[in-house]
Formats: C-alpha cells, sequence, structure tokens
C-alpha cells in the first residue's frame, strides 16, 4: 500500500481540501430543483425535504463508527470504496423516477461520504503536528464552507439549463474525478493502525461523549448548521412559489447564504487567539439582536430582499461560531482522531437533521417573520448551552484532571 510521505504530503493535502466540499455538495447541490422534484416526480414537499433529512441522519450516525474503524483498518482504501459507491449512487438516482429509491440511495450516500471526510479529515491528525496541524484544521471548515457557497450557485444553473437530474450527474462526474486523483497522487496516512476491540472503543466513547465541553460543542454545531438546512428546506419554496423568481435565484440566494458563512469562518479564523468564551458569547448575542430585528421588521416589506439581508447577517455569525467550536472539538482528542472527528461532525449532524427537519415540518415557513421565529428558537437553544459551556469551564478542576490535561 502506498503510504503519505514527505515527498507527496503536500499533495495529498490538497487533494483532502480538494474533497472536503463533497459533503456539502451532496447536501445542497440540488437545493434549487426541490420545486421541480415535487412536480416532476409527483410527491410532496415533505419527501423532497426527508431526501435531505435522510441523508443528515446517515451522514451523522455513520461518523459515530466509521472514526473508529478507520483508526483500526486505514483511511485510504475506505475512502476509495467510498468513491466509487458514491459515484454508482448518483447514477441509480439519475435514471429512478421512485422517491423510495432515491431516499435509499440517499442513506447509502450519508455512510459513504462519512467515511470520505472523516478519512480526509483525519489526514491533517496524521500527517502534520504543532501550528501546522492548527492551521490546517481551523481551515477545514472554511475550505468545507466553499461548498454552501458554490453548490447551490451552480444547481440553480443547471436545473434553469437542464433539469434536477443534471445535479446528480455532476456529483457523480466529480467524485470519477477525484477517485483518479486519489489513486494517483495519494495514500495511507495512518502509520500505526489500532487492533479494534469493542470495548475500548466503547469507552473512548464514554469518555469524549462524557467531556461536557465537547459534548456541549456538538450540540452547538448542531443547532447553528440547523439554520443553513432550513434556510436550504424552506427557501426554494419561498423564492421560487411565493415571490415567482426562478431556480436561478434561488441559487443566488443560497449564494449569499454560502458566501456569508464562508466569511465567518474565515473571521473566526483571523480571530483564533481571542478568548474562546468571549467570541462564543458575543456572536451568540448579535445574532439574537438580528433574529429579533428581522422578526419586529417583518410586516414593514414584502420582499426577498430584506429576508437576504438578515440571513446573511445570521448566516455570517453562524459561520463564525460554528468554526470556532469545530476547530476546538477536532483537536479535543488528538490521540483518536477518527473518532473524535467522527463524533464531532457526526454528532452535529444527527442534532442538525433533529431540530432542522422538526422546525421546518412544524412551521410554515414562507415569510420574514416565520424564518426569524425559526432563526429565534436555535439562537435561543445555543445561548443555553453556551450558559452550560460557562459554567463548566468556570468550575474548579480536581488537580488529577489538570494533571491529565497537561
Amino acid at each position: 500500500m502506498r503510504y503519505v510521505t514527505d515527498k507527496n504530503r503536500g499533495i495529498s493535502a490538497i487533494l483532502a481540501f480538494m474533497i472536503i466540499p463533497i459533503s456539502g455538495f451532496a447536501m445542497d447541490v440540488y437545493v434549487p430543483s426541490f420545486p421541480s422534484m415535487v412536480q416532476d416526480l409527483h410527491i410532496p414537499i415533505s419527501s423532497v425535504r426527508l431526501t435531505m433529512t435522510i441523508f443528515l441522519i446517515s451522514y451523522g450516525v455513520s461518523q459515530l463508527f466509521v472514526g473508529s474503524i478507520s483508526d483500526s483498518y486505514g483511511r485510504y482504501r475506505l475512502c476509495l470504496w467510498s468513491l466509487v459507491a458514491f459515484i454508482i449512487t448518483n447514477i441509480v438516482i439519475v435514471l429512478t423516477k421512485s422517491i423510495e429509491v432515491i431516499f435509499v440511495m440517499r442513506a447509502v450516500q450519508g455512510v459513504v461520504i462519512s467515511i470520505i471526510m472523516v478519512s480526509k479529515r483525519s489526514l491533517f491528525i496524521d500527517a502534520f503536528t504543532g501550528d501546522k496541524q492548527k492551521h490546517y484544521t481551523s481551515l477545514l471548515s472554511v475550505v468545507w464552507s466553499s461548498a454552501p457557497v458554490i453548490a447551490p450557485f451552480l444547481g440553480g444553473y443547471l436545473q434553469h439549463s437542464f433539469e434536477w437530474r443534471a445535479n446528480f450527474y455532476f456529483l457523480a462526474i466529480y467524485a470519477f474525478v477525484m477517485l483518479l486523483l486519489e489513486l494517483r497522487y495519494s495514500g495511507e496516512t495512518l502509520k500505526e493502525m489500532k487492533a479494534f476491540h469493542l470495548s475500548s472503543v466503547a469507552d473512548t466513547y464514554k469518555k469524549m461523549i462524557g467531556t461536557p465541553d465537547f459534548a456541549y460543542g456538538i450540540v452547538v454545531l448542531g443547532l447553528s448548521y440547523s439554520m443553513a438546512i432550513i434556510f436550504g428546506m424552506s427557501a426554494p419554496f419561498l423564492i421560487e412559489n411565493v415571490f415567482h423568481y426562478s431556480a436561478v435565484a434561488t441559487g443566488y440566494a443560497a449564494l449569499s447564504s454560502g458566501v456569508a458563512l464562508l466569511l465567518g469562518g474565515m473571521l473566526s479564523k483571523y480571530l483564533i487567539a481571542r478568548n474562546f468564551m468571549a467570541k462564543l458569547t458575543i456572536a451568540n448575542f448579535v445574532q439574537g439582536a438580528f433574529a429579533v430585528a428581522m422578526f419586529i421588521t417583518a410586516g414593514m416589506f414584502n420582499s426577498i430582499f430584506p429576508i437576504m439581508f438578515f440571513v446573511v447577517a445570521l448566516h455570517f455569525l453562524m459561520g463564525f461560531i460554528y468554526n470556532i467550536y469545530f476547530t476546538y472539538c477536532l483537536t479535543r482528542f488528538p490521540e483518536n482522531a477518527g473518532i473524535s472527528g467522527g463524533i464531532t461532525s457526526g454528532g452535529g449532524y444527527i442534532v442538525t437533521s433533529i431540530f432542522s427537519y422538526a422546525i421546518a415540518s412544524s412551521i410554515n415557513i414562507n415569510s420574514q417573520r416565520t424564518f426569524a421565529i425559526s432563526y429565534m428558537i436555535l439562537i435561543v437553544l445555543i445561548g443555553v448551552m453556551l450558559l452550560f459551556l460557562r459554567r463548566y469551564l468556570n468550575k474548579p478542576k480536581p488537580v488529577n484532571t489538570l494533571m491529565q490535561e497537561a
């Protein structure tokens, strides 16, 4: 088996950054096609939303287990086979007219994308150390955020020029190109395989989930990203059915949201040395102020533009909070990079899938006011979690705990 060495470490890192956005593309590229899928497949709105929720649940749950498997059996081969499976599932979606088949394929895609993501995130923990490791892990979510910027924008044009199936053709081609590059240039990064013992793996999971600052982070990440998913589930119907714009307009709206998320992540990277708790608290407070203003001013407008102003502001702050806590959790247990990365991302997506689908299904989001209500619910819940976090961080720690952390 080929390994990543000093000779190919640079190109392997570049390829990892190129493949990281694949999860975002798998989630977001077909968002502008939601109304078209409803018409073409003769399904209710809830069913097309469920294709995203199934992916999120499968993606999240899988990462809880994939991390320990990759720590025991390596990253490279698992990633290669997952790319192959992802290509096949996209071809099946293109060829079918059954929503039930699409549900199954989206569930499989969640599993294989989780394997790809855990494998590539772990590369930066396996292959780099010190400040370089922190730099790359902080850059991870910024690069990942490029997908919400590009994917719906591209998907809007694919839908406008072709049809909704073109989005899945694109995903298959993207994965095929990355498969060829991985075969040619990359390799295994795990130098020492850890024997897979269920009891020791269970103990590791228990230790991580039982660490309050890590566990609170998973919930904060999930609640934060729920804002983006709720927007993705609801915006196409609001923009195309209520305001009667085309799928291209949905793509531009998602582009604005994605740029805001990306810039928020970049700002958090710039302020990486600032006080951890202070950054999170201030951002949450400002988020709350914007959400309240969005609710209060709802009766003054009947246009998509004021809605997008508030969405951009809220998603900018969401990207800021997400990147701060994602970096913190990802580096919290460097001795178990695969497992910690899997729990961080997987647990966050489970929280996201539950709250985003529950809110989108229970609130008929068809106006600025209803969007504001959904955001306020999430912001309040994030604030509660940050209060718990502050209490834990300010609590005096036993001497033996301090010695272990040192």
